[in-house]
């Protein structure tokens, strides 16, 4: 272990572990979902499936958001960094933090029910990456705008973050999810494709959320002053 490492991990040890509890919880039981659904001949639903996604986000946020402020995905952290609310030296720590987690869940997945399902990986239909990396941009822009609104806004409700983003999971994934798998999370669709060796079109699900966050950024911060309505 190297000593910049060492340093990461005493540094930021809670908010580096409930980054990897929340992405693996994210990842076990929204990738699982898949896979119990395809095992179940469709007994959970597409309906299901997304629900799930959206309720396991939203109980996160409430159970960890206090701690590490419940990022569970490198496109999210990128956008706080660059938005100024998240420092740049925590950045890296992060991401790899809930990569860890994501992969550990998948591995799991993989070892508890075989490799059934691509373990839930996210792929374009039919092959049509262009149309999935436009969807992908567009969901990663409205999850981010959510996010900054309802999370960082002084002026929104206190305390509906987490139903206004779980919620806004959840929809996507049951508008989009049979289309483009819905990540909105490299993290997520990292894990699956790493353990169940899925690479198809694998880089849009980097490319595109983390593109779609930017572009939330960048118009959350005209519609908030500069980010002046936004508290630290």
């Amino acid at each position: 272990m190297t000593r910049k490492a060492r340093h990461w991990i005493t540094t930021y040890p809670r908010e580096l572990l409930a980054e990897s509890i929340g992405t693996f919880t994210l990842v076990f039981l929204g990738t699982g979902a898949i896979i119990v659904n395809s095992l179940s001949q469709g007994a959970v639903t597409h309906l299901g499936i997304s629900s799930i996604f959206g309720a396991v986000v939203a109980a996160l946020i409430y159970a960890l958001g206090h701690i590490s402020g419940a990022h569970f995905n490198p496109a999210v952290t990128l956008a706080f960094w660059s938005s100024g609310f998240f420092q740049k030296n925590r950045v890296l720590p992060y991401i790899l933090a809930q990569i860890l987690g994501a992969v550990v869940a998948s591995g799991v997945l993989l070892l508890s029910f075989g490799s059934v399902a691509n373990l839930g990986a996210t792929l374009p239909r039919n092959g049509n990456w262009q149309q999935s990396f436009i969807l992908e941009t567009i969901l990663a822009f409205i999850l981010m705008l959510v996010i900054l609104g309802s999370g960082l806004d002084r002026r929104a409700p206190i305390g509906f973050a987490g139903i206004a983003i779980g919620s806004t999971v959840g929809l996507e994934a049951a508008c989009m999810g049979l289309i483009t798998g819905a990540s909105m999370n490299p993290a997520r669709s990292f894990a699956p494709a790493l353990v169940g060796w899925v690479w198809q079109h694998h880089w849009l699900y980097w490319i595109a959320p983390i593109l779609g966050a930017q572009l939330a950024v960048w118009v959350y911060r005209y519609l908030s002053n500069e980010f002046a309505d936004l508290k630290n």
